[in-house]
C-alpha cells in the first residue's frame, strides 16, 4: 500500500497528513482544497470568509449560513453557556483587539477591555435551526471559532478519507492531531508526543499510544504578547478580558473526534489541574494530561503510555 504526506501553512498552523492508500496523492489534493474550503467558511480573520459575513451583520440582521456552520456555531454555543465553562465564541472582539499571535498585537486600556466585554456574551448569539441563520444581537460582536475550527476540519477531513477507503493515516493541524486506524508501517497504535511547555517544539515530557482518535493540546506557550517585560498569553478569561490567571502551564486532551478534544482543552483551561483531572474521569470517552506551571504533571487513568 503507498503512503503519501502532503505539508502546507494554512489558518496559520503547519499542516502535514500523512495517509496509507493506492491513490494516496489524489486524495492528498482533494484534502488541501476541502482545507482551503473550511478556512474560507471558519475563519474570523479573513474579510471575505463566511464566518465574517455574520460578524459584519452584527446588531443588523440575521445571516443565513451553510449547515457546517450553523452546526460548528451551535456547538460552540452549547458549550460556551454551559455552566463554569470557560469557552466563549463570542470573544471575537477581545480577541481581534488584544491580536496576540499577530504582527500587531497590543495590550488595550482598562476601558477598551471594560468595553469590549460588554459585547461579548455568547447568550447573544441568536440561533434559528429551522432557517439555518445566525443573528449578533449587539453591534460589534464577533464569533470567533479558533478554539474548535481546527478540531472540525480535522474530524471533516478524516469522513472524507475513510468513505475513500483510508484505513491509516495521520492528520496534523499544527500540533492537532487526529489518526486513522493504526500505524500499519510498525502495527501498532500511533506514537504522540506530549510538547513540554518550556522546551521548544518537539521536546515532550511523555508519549502516548493513540489508536483511531485526536490528541490536542492547548498551552499558554504557543503564542505570547511581552509589554514592559509582563508576558501575556493568548488564552483569555472571558469575565475579565485579560490573559487567564492560572496554574495550569497545559492541557492535552484525548478523545475519539477531534472536535471534543478543542472544546473540552477550553472549556477547562481556568480550573484547578486536580479538578480538571477529577471532571474529565467522569467522562470515559476523555482522557486528559495535564502540566502546571511548575512542571507538575498528572493524568486521567485510561492513558495508555508508550
Amino acid at each position: 500500500m503507498q503512503s503519501a504526506s502532503h505539508s502546507l501553512h494554512l489558518m496559520g498552523a503547519s499542516i502535514k497528513i500523512t495517509i496509507f492508500h493506492e491513490d494516496a496523492e489524489n486524495l492528498l489534493l482533494q484534502s488541501e482544497q476541502l482545507l482551503h474550503l473550511y478556512k474560507n467558511r471558519f475563519s474570523a480573520n479573513d474579510a471575505d470568509s463566511e464566518l465574517m459575513a455574520i460578524n459584519l451583520q452584527a446588531g443588523k440582521k440575521a445571516v443565513r449560513v451553510h449547515p457546517e456552520l450553523f452546526e460548528l456555531i451551535e456547538l460552540g454555543k452549547k458549550h460556551s453557556v454551559a455552566e463554569h465553562s470557560h469557552l466563549n465564541i463570542a470573544i471575537g472582539p477581545l480577541v481581534q483587539t488584544w491580536r496576540i499571535g499577530f504582527s500587531d498585537a497590543k495590550l488595550p486600556s482598562e476601558e477598551e477591555i471594560h468595553e469590549l466585554l460588554r459585547i461579548t456574551n455568547p447568550e447573544e448569539i441568536v440561533l434559528d435551526a429551522s432557517k439555518q441563520e445566525v443573528y449578533l444581537s449587539k453591534a460589534g460582536m464577533r464569533i470567533d471559532l479558533g478554539a474548535l475550527a481546527k478540531g472540525y476540519i480535522a474530524d471533516k477531513l478524516k469522513e472524507f478519507l475513510i468513505e475513500q477507503g483510508v484505513q491509516s493515516g495521520i492528520i496534523d493541524l499544527g500540533g492537532n492531531i487526529l489518526t486513522i486506524g493504526e500505524n500499519p508501517t510498525f502495527q501498532r497504535p500511533w506514537r504522540i508526543g506530549i510538547q513540554n511547555p518550556v522546551l521548544g517544539r518537539g521536546e515532550h515530557v511523555a508519549v502516548i499510544a493513540v489508536s483511531d482518535a485526536s490528541v490536542v493540546t492547548s498551552g499558554i506557550y504557543e503564542r505570547q504578547l511581552v509589554v514592559d517585560g509582563k508576558t501575556y498569553h493568548h488564552i483569555f478569561d472571558r469575565t475579565t478580558g485579560y490573559p487567564m490567571e492560572t496554574e495550569v502551564a497545559s492541557i492535552t486532551i484525548l478523545a475519539k473526534k477531534s472536535v471534543d478534544c478543542e472544546i473540552w482543552t477550553t472549556r477547562l483551561f481556568g480550573q484547578n489541574p486536580y479538578k480538571i483531572i477529577e471532571e474529565i474521569e467522569q467522562y470515559p470517552e476523555l482522557e486528559a494530561f495535564v502540566i502546571t506551571k511548575n512542571q507538575k504533571m498528572m493524568y486521567t487513568s485510561g492513558i495508555q503510555f508508550v
